[in-house]
Protein backbone atom coordinates (compact mmCIF):
# COMPACT_ATOMS: atom_id res chain seq x y z
CA UNK A 1 0.00 0.00 0.00
CA UNK A 2 1.45 3.35 -1.01
CA UNK A 3 1.70 5.64 2.00
CA UNK A 4 0.73 8.81 0.21
CA UNK A 5 1.54 11.92 2.20
CA UNK A 6 2.21 14.66 -0.35
CA UNK A 7 2.52 14.52 -4.11
CA UNK A 8 4.09 17.17 -6.27
CA UNK A 9 2.09 16.63 -9.43
CA UNK A 10 -0.83 18.63 -10.70
CA UNK A 11 -1.80 17.00 -13.98
CA UNK A 12 -2.87 13.35 -14.07
CA UNK A 13 -0.19 10.98 -15.28
CA UNK A 14 -1.49 8.75 -18.08
CA UNK A 15 -2.24 5.29 -16.72
CA UNK A 16 0.39 3.51 -18.77
CA UNK A 17 1.55 1.31 -15.93
CA UNK A 18 0.21 0.14 -12.60
CA UNK A 19 1.37 2.10 -9.57
CA UNK A 20 4.06 0.38 -7.54
CA UNK A 21 4.51 0.72 -3.82
CA UNK A 22 6.35 3.88 -2.98
CA UNK A 23 7.48 5.67 0.15
CA UNK A 24 6.79 8.70 2.27
CA UNK A 25 7.46 12.39 1.81
CA UNK A 26 7.75 14.87 4.65
CA UNK A 27 9.32 18.27 5.24
CA UNK A 28 12.18 19.64 7.33
CA UNK A 29 10.91 22.29 9.73
CA UNK A 30 14.03 24.29 10.49
CA UNK A 31 13.88 27.46 12.56
CA UNK A 32 17.19 29.22 11.90
CA UNK A 33 15.48 32.51 11.14
CA UNK A 34 14.28 35.69 12.81
CA UNK A 35 10.97 36.06 11.02
CA UNK A 36 9.18 32.71 11.14
CA UNK A 37 5.57 32.30 12.29
CA UNK A 38 4.97 30.85 15.74
CA UNK A 39 4.80 27.03 16.00
CA UNK A 40 1.02 26.99 16.40
CA UNK A 41 0.64 28.87 13.10
CA UNK A 42 3.14 26.53 11.43
CA UNK A 43 1.13 23.52 12.53
CA UNK A 44 -1.97 25.08 11.00
CA UNK A 45 -0.01 25.54 7.76
CA UNK A 46 1.03 21.89 7.85
CA UNK A 47 -2.53 20.74 8.48
CA UNK A 48 -3.96 23.06 5.84
CA UNK A 49 -1.61 21.52 3.31
CA UNK A 50 -2.01 17.93 4.53
CA UNK A 51 1.66 17.54 5.43
CA UNK A 52 1.78 14.59 7.80
CA UNK A 53 5.48 14.02 8.45
CA UNK A 54 8.06 16.54 9.73
CA UNK A 55 11.65 16.51 10.89
CA UNK A 56 12.79 19.04 13.51
CA UNK A 57 16.34 19.74 14.65
CA UNK A 58 15.84 19.72 18.42
CA UNK A 59 13.14 18.89 20.97
CA UNK A 60 11.66 22.36 21.47
CA UNK A 61 8.73 21.96 23.92
CA UNK A 62 6.55 24.60 22.24
CA UNK A 63 6.94 22.91 18.87
CA UNK A 64 6.27 19.43 20.24
CA UNK A 65 3.21 20.58 22.18
CA UNK A 66 1.89 22.36 19.09
CA UNK A 67 2.19 19.12 17.13
CA UNK A 68 0.18 17.14 19.68
CA UNK A 69 -3.09 15.52 18.56
CA UNK A 70 -2.45 16.36 14.89
CA UNK A 71 -1.50 12.86 13.61
CA UNK A 72 1.64 14.46 12.16
CA UNK A 73 4.61 12.12 12.55
CA UNK A 74 7.66 13.82 14.05
CA UNK A 75 11.37 13.01 13.99
CA UNK A 76 13.27 14.83 16.74
CA UNK A 77 16.99 15.37 17.22
CA UNK A 78 19.49 14.81 20.00
CA UNK A 79 21.89 17.56 18.93
CA UNK A 80 25.61 17.38 18.22
CA UNK A 81 26.17 19.28 21.46
CA UNK A 82 24.27 16.64 23.46
CA UNK A 83 25.85 13.68 21.68
CA UNK A 84 28.93 13.24 23.94
CA UNK A 85 26.66 13.26 26.98
CA UNK A 86 24.55 10.48 25.49
CA UNK A 87 27.67 8.51 24.58
CA UNK A 88 29.16 8.75 28.08
CA UNK A 89 25.73 8.21 29.64
CA UNK A 90 26.77 9.37 33.08
CA UNK A 91 23.89 9.48 35.54
CA UNK A 92 21.68 7.75 32.95
CA UNK A 93 21.73 10.79 30.65
CA UNK A 94 20.19 8.90 27.71
CA UNK A 95 17.28 7.61 29.80
CA UNK A 96 16.62 11.02 31.29
CA UNK A 97 16.80 12.61 27.83
CA UNK A 98 14.30 10.13 26.37
CA UNK A 99 11.96 10.57 29.34
CA UNK A 100 12.01 14.36 29.01
CA UNK A 101 12.04 14.70 25.22
CA UNK A 102 10.17 11.67 23.88
CA UNK A 103 8.16 9.91 26.60
CA UNK A 104 6.81 13.22 27.93
CA UNK A 105 5.08 13.97 24.60
CA UNK A 106 4.34 10.53 23.13
CA UNK A 107 1.81 9.36 21.97
CA UNK A 108 -0.12 12.66 21.80
CA UNK A 109 2.77 13.90 19.66
CA UNK A 110 3.57 11.09 17.25
CA UNK A 111 7.34 11.00 17.64
CA UNK A 112 8.52 8.17 15.39
CA UNK A 113 12.25 8.81 15.16
CA UNK A 114 15.23 10.22 17.02
CA UNK A 115 18.23 11.42 15.03
CA UNK A 116 21.50 11.33 16.93
CA UNK A 117 23.33 14.46 15.81
CA UNK A 118 23.29 15.84 12.29
CA UNK A 119 26.09 15.35 9.75
CA UNK A 120 28.53 14.50 12.54
CA UNK A 121 31.31 13.39 10.17
CA UNK A 122 31.18 16.80 8.47
CA UNK A 123 30.25 19.19 11.26
CA UNK A 124 31.74 17.55 14.38
CA UNK A 125 34.23 14.92 13.28
CA UNK A 126 35.84 14.87 16.73
CA UNK A 127 32.67 13.06 17.84
CA UNK A 128 32.94 10.25 15.26
CA UNK A 129 33.98 7.60 17.77
CA UNK A 130 31.15 8.56 20.13
CA UNK A 131 28.35 8.41 17.54
CA UNK A 132 27.47 4.70 17.65
CA UNK A 133 27.71 4.48 21.45
CA UNK A 134 25.31 7.42 21.72
CA UNK A 135 22.90 5.73 19.31
CA UNK A 136 23.02 2.49 21.30
CA UNK A 137 22.40 4.25 24.61
CA UNK A 138 19.38 6.15 23.29
CA UNK A 139 18.04 2.93 21.78
CA UNK A 140 18.46 1.14 25.12
CA UNK A 141 16.60 3.95 26.87
CA UNK A 142 13.72 3.72 24.40
CA UNK A 143 13.59 -0.04 24.94
CA UNK A 144 13.53 0.38 28.72
CA UNK A 145 10.55 2.73 28.39
CA UNK A 146 8.70 0.44 25.95
CA UNK A 147 9.14 2.77 22.97
CA UNK A 148 11.71 0.92 20.85
CA UNK A 149 9.17 -0.45 18.39
CA UNK A 150 7.46 2.90 17.80
CA UNK A 151 10.51 5.19 17.80
CA UNK A 152 13.58 4.37 15.72
CA UNK A 153 17.10 5.68 16.27
CA UNK A 154 19.26 6.79 13.34
CA UNK A 155 21.74 9.51 12.39
CA UNK A 156 21.79 11.76 9.31
CA UNK A 157 25.10 11.69 7.44
CA UNK A 158 26.07 14.04 4.62
CA UNK A 159 26.40 12.53 1.14
CA UNK A 160 30.05 13.55 1.15
CA UNK A 161 30.69 10.77 3.66
CA UNK A 162 31.31 8.79 0.47
CA UNK A 163 34.80 8.95 -0.99
CA UNK A 164 33.51 7.67 -4.34
CA UNK A 165 30.02 8.01 -5.78
CA UNK A 166 30.43 7.62 -9.54
CA UNK A 167 29.70 5.32 -11.12
CA UNK A 168 27.17 4.28 -8.47
CA UNK A 169 28.59 0.74 -8.32
CA UNK A 170 31.90 2.24 -7.14
CA UNK A 171 30.21 3.87 -4.15
CA UNK A 172 32.37 3.60 -1.02
CA UNK A 173 32.61 5.36 2.33
CA UNK A 174 35.67 7.38 3.28
CA UNK A 175 38.43 5.30 4.80
CA UNK A 176 38.44 7.09 8.15
CA UNK A 177 34.83 6.14 8.90
CA UNK A 178 34.13 2.97 6.90
CA UNK A 179 35.41 0.35 9.34
CA UNK A 180 35.49 2.32 12.55
CA UNK A 181 32.00 3.88 12.42
CA UNK A 182 29.87 2.89 9.43
CA UNK A 183 30.26 -0.87 9.75
CA UNK A 184 29.13 -1.09 13.41
CA UNK A 185 26.48 1.56 12.73
CA UNK A 186 24.91 -0.42 9.89
CA UNK A 187 24.95 -3.56 12.04
CA UNK A 188 23.16 -1.63 14.79
CA UNK A 189 20.56 -0.18 12.40
CA UNK A 190 19.81 -3.63 10.98
CA UNK A 191 19.54 -5.23 14.39
CA UNK A 192 17.07 -2.60 15.61
CA UNK A 193 14.91 -2.48 12.46
CA UNK A 194 15.90 1.11 11.75
CA UNK A 195 17.33 2.84 8.66
CA UNK A 196 20.30 4.95 7.64
CA UNK A 197 19.54 8.63 7.05
CA UNK A 198 21.49 10.57 4.41
CA UNK A 199 21.24 14.24 3.44
CA UNK A 200 21.30 14.65 -0.36
CA UNK A 201 21.70 17.80 -2.46
CA UNK A 202 22.10 16.60 -6.07
CA UNK A 203 22.50 20.11 -7.48
CA UNK A 204 25.97 20.21 -5.88
CA UNK A 205 27.11 17.27 -8.03
CA UNK A 206 25.57 18.98 -11.05
CA UNK A 207 27.57 22.15 -10.40
CA UNK A 208 30.75 20.11 -9.95
CA UNK A 209 30.32 18.02 -13.10
CA UNK A 210 30.90 19.88 -16.39
CA UNK A 211 28.71 18.59 -19.18
CA UNK A 212 26.06 16.98 -16.98
CA UNK A 213 22.56 17.54 -18.40
CA UNK A 214 20.31 19.66 -16.21
CA UNK A 215 17.50 17.35 -17.32
CA UNK A 216 19.30 14.50 -15.52
CA UNK A 217 19.25 16.61 -12.35
CA UNK A 218 15.63 17.78 -12.66
CA UNK A 219 13.96 14.43 -13.53
CA UNK A 220 13.19 15.58 -17.07
CA UNK A 221 13.53 13.26 -20.09
CA UNK A 222 17.19 12.60 -20.85
CA UNK A 223 19.42 10.06 -22.55
CA UNK A 224 20.58 8.47 -19.31
CA UNK A 225 24.01 7.90 -17.78
CA UNK A 226 25.36 4.34 -17.93
CA UNK A 227 27.18 2.54 -15.15
CA UNK A 228 29.42 0.34 -17.27
CA UNK A 229 30.34 -1.88 -14.31
CA UNK A 230 26.82 -2.78 -13.18
CA UNK A 231 25.23 -2.49 -16.62
CA UNK A 232 22.52 -0.20 -15.24
CA UNK A 233 21.52 3.06 -16.94
CA UNK A 234 20.46 5.92 -14.68
CA UNK A 235 17.92 8.52 -15.74
CA UNK A 236 18.07 10.67 -12.62
CA UNK A 237 20.89 11.85 -10.41
CA UNK A 238 18.58 10.99 -7.49
CA UNK A 239 18.75 7.27 -8.31
CA UNK A 240 22.49 7.37 -8.99
CA UNK A 241 23.36 9.02 -5.67
CA UNK A 242 21.04 6.79 -3.67
CA UNK A 243 22.44 3.65 -5.26
CA UNK A 244 25.98 4.87 -4.56
CA UNK A 245 25.08 4.78 -0.85
CA UNK A 246 23.61 1.28 -1.16
CA UNK A 247 26.76 0.04 -2.91
CA UNK A 248 28.90 1.70 -0.25
CA UNK A 249 26.99 -0.11 2.51
CA UNK A 250 27.44 -3.43 0.73
CA UNK A 251 31.21 -2.97 0.76
CA UNK A 252 31.29 -2.70 4.56
CA UNK A 253 32.47 -5.82 6.43
CA UNK A 254 30.17 -7.09 9.14
CA UNK A 255 30.55 -9.60 11.93
CA UNK A 256 26.89 -10.57 11.63
CA UNK A 257 26.19 -10.57 7.90
CA UNK A 258 29.00 -11.21 5.47
CA UNK A 259 28.42 -12.96 2.18
CA UNK A 260 31.25 -13.48 -0.24
CA UNK A 261 33.06 -10.37 0.96
CA UNK A 262 29.99 -8.17 0.65
CA UNK A 263 27.29 -7.26 3.12
CA UNK A 264 23.93 -8.82 2.25
CA UNK A 265 21.90 -5.65 1.69
CA UNK A 266 20.49 -6.33 -1.75
CA UNK A 267 16.86 -7.18 -2.48
CA UNK A 268 15.74 -9.94 -0.19
CA UNK A 269 16.65 -10.74 3.39
CA UNK A 270 18.78 -8.48 5.51
CA UNK A 271 18.06 -5.29 3.60
CA UNK A 272 18.51 -1.84 5.14
CA UNK A 273 16.73 1.16 3.68
CA UNK A 274 18.20 4.63 3.28
CA UNK A 275 15.91 7.50 4.25
CA UNK A 276 16.73 10.93 2.92
CA UNK A 277 16.93 13.23 5.90
CA UNK A 278 17.24 16.30 3.70
CA UNK A 279 16.69 16.50 -0.03
CA UNK A 280 16.40 19.92 -1.57
CA UNK A 281 16.96 22.24 -4.48
CA UNK A 282 17.53 26.00 -4.18
CA UNK A 283 14.95 28.43 -5.52
CA UNK A 284 17.52 31.19 -5.96
CA UNK A 285 21.22 31.62 -6.81
CA UNK A 286 23.83 28.85 -7.07
CA UNK A 287 25.18 29.88 -10.48
CA UNK A 288 21.71 30.07 -12.02
CA UNK A 289 20.61 26.53 -11.22
CA UNK A 290 18.48 27.89 -8.38
CA UNK A 291 15.23 29.20 -9.85
CA UNK A 292 11.61 28.69 -8.76
CA UNK A 293 10.87 26.75 -11.95
CA UNK A 294 13.89 24.46 -11.51
CA UNK A 295 13.07 23.98 -7.83
CA UNK A 296 9.48 23.05 -8.59
CA UNK A 297 10.45 20.72 -11.43
CA UNK A 298 12.93 19.04 -9.10
CA UNK A 299 10.38 18.68 -6.31
CA UNK A 300 7.74 17.37 -8.71
CA UNK A 301 10.11 14.75 -10.06
CA UNK A 302 11.45 13.86 -6.63
CA UNK A 303 8.05 13.28 -5.09
CA UNK A 304 6.71 11.38 -8.07
CA UNK A 305 9.81 9.19 -7.87
CA UNK A 306 9.28 8.54 -4.17
CA UNK A 307 5.60 7.74 -4.46
CA UNK A 308 5.75 5.74 -7.68
CA UNK A 309 9.34 4.55 -7.55
CA UNK A 310 11.91 4.14 -10.29
CA UNK A 311 9.10 3.25 -12.71
CA UNK A 312 8.27 6.94 -13.01
CA UNK A 313 11.71 7.86 -14.32
CA UNK A 314 11.94 4.82 -16.55
CA UNK A 315 8.53 5.54 -18.06
CA UNK A 316 9.35 9.21 -18.62
CA UNK A 317 12.35 8.12 -20.66
CA UNK A 318 10.50 5.63 -22.85
CA UNK A 319 11.72 2.38 -21.32
CA UNK A 320 9.88 -0.87 -20.80
CA UNK A 321 6.80 0.20 -18.90
CA UNK A 322 5.67 -3.27 -17.88
CA UNK A 323 9.08 -4.03 -16.42
CA UNK A 324 9.28 -0.59 -14.87
CA UNK A 325 5.96 -1.05 -13.11
CA UNK A 326 7.57 -3.60 -10.81
CA UNK A 327 10.33 -1.20 -9.76
CA UNK A 328 9.48 0.89 -6.73
CA UNK A 329 13.01 1.66 -5.57
CA UNK A 330 16.21 2.26 -7.52
CA UNK A 331 17.89 0.32 -10.32
CA UNK A 332 20.13 -1.47 -7.79
CA UNK A 333 17.59 -1.75 -4.98
CA UNK A 334 14.24 -2.24 -6.77
CA UNK A 335 12.43 -3.34 -3.61
CA UNK A 336 13.54 -0.44 -1.44
CA UNK A 337 11.01 2.03 -0.10
CA UNK A 338 11.98 5.62 -0.83
CA UNK A 339 11.47 8.01 2.06
CA UNK A 340 12.32 11.69 1.85
CA UNK A 341 12.20 14.84 3.95
CA UNK A 342 12.07 17.86 1.66
CA UNK A 343 14.43 20.60 2.73
CA UNK A 344 12.87 22.91 3.73
CA UNK A 345 9.49 24.17 4.87
CA UNK A 346 10.64 27.83 4.98
CA UNK A 347 13.38 30.05 3.62
CA UNK A 348 15.55 30.71 6.69
CA UNK A 349 17.34 34.05 6.87
CA UNK A 350 19.82 33.19 9.62
CA UNK A 351 21.37 30.24 7.84
CA UNK A 352 24.56 30.72 5.79
CA UNK A 353 23.76 32.60 2.60
CA UNK A 354 24.04 29.54 0.37
CA UNK A 355 21.51 27.64 2.53
CA UNK A 356 18.80 30.29 2.87
CA UNK A 357 16.68 29.82 -0.24
CA UNK A 358 15.38 26.25 -0.16
CA UNK A 359 11.93 26.82 1.28
CA UNK A 360 8.56 25.77 -0.03
CA UNK A 361 7.17 28.82 1.77
CA UNK A 362 8.29 32.30 2.70
CA UNK A 363 8.12 33.15 6.41
CA UNK A 364 4.83 34.97 5.73
CA UNK A 365 3.45 31.52 4.76
CA UNK A 366 3.10 32.47 1.12
CA UNK A 367 4.44 29.85 -1.33
CA UNK A 368 7.79 30.55 -2.94
CA UNK A 369 6.65 29.33 -6.34
CA UNK A 370 4.56 31.76 -8.41
CA UNK A 371 1.26 29.93 -8.14
CA UNK A 372 -0.09 28.75 -4.79
CA UNK A 373 1.26 25.39 -3.66
CA UNK A 374 -1.80 23.26 -3.20
CA UNK A 375 -0.93 20.50 -0.75
CA UNK A 376 -3.73 17.96 -0.95
CA UNK A 377 -3.65 14.75 1.06
CA UNK A 378 -3.45 12.07 -1.56
CA UNK A 379 -3.42 14.80 -4.18
CA UNK A 380 -0.93 17.48 -5.06
CA UNK A 381 1.40 20.06 -3.80
CA UNK A 382 2.18 22.59 -6.40
CA UNK A 383 1.76 20.96 -9.75
CA UNK A 384 3.01 22.57 -12.93
CA UNK A 385 3.47 26.29 -12.92
CA UNK A 386 0.51 27.84 -14.68
CA UNK A 387 1.10 30.73 -17.01
CA UNK A 388 1.42 34.09 -15.30
CA UNK A 389 2.33 37.58 -16.40
CA UNK A 390 3.37 40.88 -14.83
CA UNK A 391 1.53 43.97 -15.98
CA UNK A 392 1.67 47.63 -15.01
CA UNK A 393 -0.75 49.12 -12.50
CA UNK A 394 -2.16 52.31 -14.02
CA UNK A 395 -3.32 53.56 -10.62
CA UNK A 396 0.21 54.48 -9.51
CA UNK A 397 0.51 57.18 -12.20
CA UNK A 398 3.03 57.92 -14.94
CA UNK A 399 5.83 59.13 -12.65
CA UNK A 400 5.94 55.88 -10.69
CA UNK A 401 5.57 53.84 -13.89
CA UNK A 402 8.50 55.65 -15.49
CA UNK A 403 10.72 55.04 -12.47
CA UNK A 404 9.82 51.34 -12.45
CA UNK A 405 10.24 51.14 -16.25
CA UNK A 406 13.74 52.63 -15.96
CA UNK A 407 14.59 50.11 -13.25
CA UNK A 408 13.34 47.11 -15.25
CA UNK A 409 15.13 48.13 -18.45
CA UNK A 410 18.31 48.89 -16.50
CA UNK A 411 18.32 45.59 -14.62
CA UNK A 412 17.99 42.89 -17.21
CA UNK A 413 14.69 43.38 -19.05
CA UNK A 414 15.10 43.46 -22.84
CA UNK A 415 13.43 46.72 -23.77
CA UNK A 416 14.69 46.93 -27.35
CA UNK A 417 11.26 46.09 -28.79
CA UNK A 418 9.62 49.15 -27.16
CA UNK A 419 12.06 51.66 -28.65
CA UNK A 420 10.84 54.05 -31.34
CA UNK A 421 10.31 52.26 -34.65
CA UNK A 422 10.47 48.79 -33.10
CA UNK A 423 7.65 46.18 -33.16
CA UNK A 424 6.21 46.96 -29.70
CA UNK A 425 6.65 50.75 -29.55
CA UNK A 426 2.92 51.28 -30.22
CA UNK A 427 0.82 52.07 -28.30
CA UNK A 428 3.28 54.70 -27.10
CA UNK A 429 2.04 54.95 -23.49
CA UNK A 430 3.75 54.55 -20.17
CA UNK A 431 1.29 51.81 -19.26
CA UNK A 432 1.97 49.72 -22.37
CA UNK A 433 5.74 50.13 -22.26
CA UNK A 434 5.91 49.44 -18.53
CA UNK A 435 3.78 46.30 -18.91
CA UNK A 436 6.12 45.03 -21.61
CA UNK A 437 9.26 45.72 -19.54
CA UNK A 438 7.80 44.44 -16.28
CA UNK A 439 6.76 41.16 -17.85
CA UNK A 440 10.11 40.60 -19.52
CA UNK A 441 11.84 41.19 -16.18
CA UNK A 442 9.35 38.93 -14.38
CA UNK A 443 9.75 36.03 -16.81
CA UNK A 444 13.55 36.28 -16.77
CA UNK A 445 13.58 36.16 -12.99
CA UNK A 446 11.66 32.92 -12.79
CA UNK A 447 8.23 34.50 -12.16
CA UNK A 448 8.87 34.95 -8.44
CA UNK A 449 6.38 37.28 -6.82
CA UNK A 450 9.02 39.81 -5.84
CA UNK A 451 9.98 40.22 -9.53
CA UNK A 452 6.61 41.85 -10.18
CA UNK A 453 6.54 44.29 -7.29
CA UNK A 454 8.15 47.49 -8.61
CA UNK A 455 7.05 49.32 -5.44
CA UNK A 456 3.43 48.59 -6.22
CA UNK A 457 3.62 49.47 -9.90
CA UNK A 458 3.31 45.86 -11.06
CA UNK A 459 0.69 43.17 -10.60
CA UNK A 460 0.54 39.47 -11.52
CA UNK A 461 -2.22 38.13 -13.75
CA UNK A 462 -2.84 34.58 -14.96
CA UNK A 463 -4.46 35.44 -18.28
CA UNK A 464 -2.39 36.74 -21.18
CA UNK A 465 -3.02 40.51 -21.30
CA UNK A 466 -5.21 41.55 -24.20
CA UNK A 467 -3.22 43.26 -26.93
CA UNK A 468 0.16 42.42 -25.41
CA UNK A 469 2.92 42.64 -27.99
CA UNK A 470 5.06 39.61 -28.76
CA UNK A 471 8.04 40.77 -30.85
CA UNK A 472 9.38 37.35 -31.73
CA UNK A 473 6.86 34.53 -31.33
CA UNK A 474 8.12 30.96 -31.45
CA UNK A 475 6.67 27.49 -31.13
CA UNK A 476 7.90 24.06 -30.08
CA UNK A 477 7.04 21.14 -32.35
CA UNK A 478 7.93 17.46 -32.45
CA UNK A 479 10.95 16.15 -34.33
CA UNK A 480 9.62 13.20 -36.34
CA UNK A 481 13.14 11.88 -36.92
CA UNK A 482 13.47 10.53 -33.36
CA UNK A 483 10.70 7.97 -33.94
CA UNK A 484 7.40 7.17 -32.26
CA UNK A 485 8.87 5.51 -29.16
CA UNK A 486 10.80 8.59 -28.06
CA UNK A 487 7.96 10.88 -29.06
CA UNK A 488 5.55 8.86 -26.90
CA UNK A 489 7.91 9.04 -23.91
CA UNK A 490 8.27 12.81 -24.25
CA UNK A 491 4.53 13.20 -24.86
CA UNK A 492 3.81 11.28 -21.64
CA UNK A 493 6.20 13.53 -19.74
CA UNK A 494 4.74 16.77 -21.16
CA UNK A 495 1.12 15.79 -20.45
CA UNK A 496 1.96 14.23 -17.07
CA UNK A 497 4.71 15.55 -14.87
CA UNK A 498 5.38 18.47 -17.23
CA UNK A 499 1.91 19.95 -16.82
CA UNK A 500 1.07 20.64 -20.47
CA UNK A 501 -2.63 21.11 -21.18
CA UNK A 502 -3.39 18.09 -23.35
CA UNK A 503 -7.19 18.32 -23.16
CA UNK A 504 -7.55 19.22 -26.84
CA UNK A 505 -5.75 16.10 -28.11
CA UNK A 506 -8.01 13.62 -26.32
CA UNK A 507 -10.35 11.49 -28.48
CA UNK A 508 -13.20 13.62 -29.80
CA UNK A 509 -11.53 16.92 -28.90
CA UNK A 510 -10.80 19.61 -31.46
CA UNK A 511 -7.12 18.72 -32.03
CA UNK A 512 -7.29 14.93 -31.79
CA UNK A 513 -7.01 14.63 -35.58
CA UNK A 514 -4.65 13.91 -37.13
CA UNK A 515 -4.24 11.04 -34.67
CA UNK A 516 -0.45 10.72 -35.00
CA UNK A 517 2.40 10.79 -32.52
CA UNK A 518 3.98 13.77 -34.26
CA UNK A 519 0.78 15.83 -34.20
CA UNK A 520 -0.10 15.06 -30.58
CA UNK A 521 3.49 15.52 -29.39
CA UNK A 522 3.73 18.87 -31.19
CA UNK A 523 0.61 20.10 -29.43
CA UNK A 524 1.83 18.91 -26.00
CA UNK A 525 5.40 20.16 -26.48
CA UNK A 526 4.16 23.60 -27.48
CA UNK A 527 1.82 23.83 -24.49
CA UNK A 528 4.72 22.95 -22.17
CA UNK A 529 7.04 25.44 -23.94
CA UNK A 530 4.60 28.34 -23.83
CA UNK A 531 3.62 27.70 -20.20
CA UNK A 532 7.25 28.01 -19.20
CA UNK A 533 7.67 31.34 -20.94
CA UNK A 534 9.61 29.80 -23.85
CA UNK A 535 12.60 29.53 -21.55
CA UNK A 536 15.85 28.04 -22.79
CA UNK A 537 15.78 24.24 -22.63
CA UNK A 538 12.00 23.89 -22.43
CA UNK A 539 11.76 22.60 -26.03
CA UNK A 540 14.43 19.95 -25.66
CA UNK A 541 12.63 16.72 -24.66
CA UNK A 542 15.90 14.80 -25.07
CA UNK A 543 16.08 15.82 -28.72
CA UNK A 544 12.42 15.14 -29.52
CA UNK A 545 11.44 18.82 -29.77
CA UNK A 546 12.51 21.68 -31.99
CA UNK A 547 11.75 25.42 -32.07
CA UNK A 548 10.17 27.04 -35.14
CA UNK A 549 9.47 30.71 -35.90
CA UNK A 550 6.53 30.27 -38.27
CA UNK A 551 3.11 29.48 -36.80
CA UNK A 552 2.57 25.74 -37.32
CA UNK A 553 -0.83 24.39 -38.30
CA UNK A 554 -1.61 20.75 -37.58
CA UNK A 555 -4.87 19.60 -39.13
CA UNK A 556 -7.41 22.20 -38.08
CA UNK A 557 -5.32 23.34 -35.12
CA UNK A 558 -3.08 26.39 -35.09
CA UNK A 559 -0.65 26.08 -32.21
CA UNK A 560 -0.82 29.08 -29.84
CA UNK A 561 2.17 31.40 -29.36
CA UNK A 562 1.45 31.92 -25.68
CA UNK A 563 0.06 29.94 -22.77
Amino acid sequence: MTRLLIVLLGAALPLLFSLAEGGEVGVCYGRVATDLPDPASVVQLLKKNSITMVRIYDTDPTVLRSLANTNIKVTVELTNEELPLAAADQNNFALRWVQSNVKAYYPATLINGVTIGNEVFKEASHLNSQLVPAMKNVQAALAKLGLADAVKVTTPIAFDALKTSFPPSAGAFKDDIALSVMSPMVDFLQQTGSYLMVNFYPYLAYLDTPGMSINYLLFRPNNGVPDTVSGQTYFSLFDAELDAVYYAMEKLPSSSMHVGGMRKLTAGGGSLDVHQGEHGHPNKGHKGVGTPQNAQDFMAGLTLQVLQGNSATAAANGHNLLAASAVRGTPHRPNADLNVYIFALFNENNKPEDEQDFGLFYPNQQPVYPNPIDFVHGGTIGGPLQASYCVANAAVGDVALQAALDYACGNGADCSAIQSGKPCYEPNTKLAHASYAFNDYYQKNGRVRSACDFSGAGTIVNQAPSGACDPSPSWCVANAAVGDTRLQAALDYACGRGGADCTDIQPGARCFDPDTKVAHASFAFNSYYQRRGRATGTCDFAGAGTIVRQAPKIGNCVLPSRA
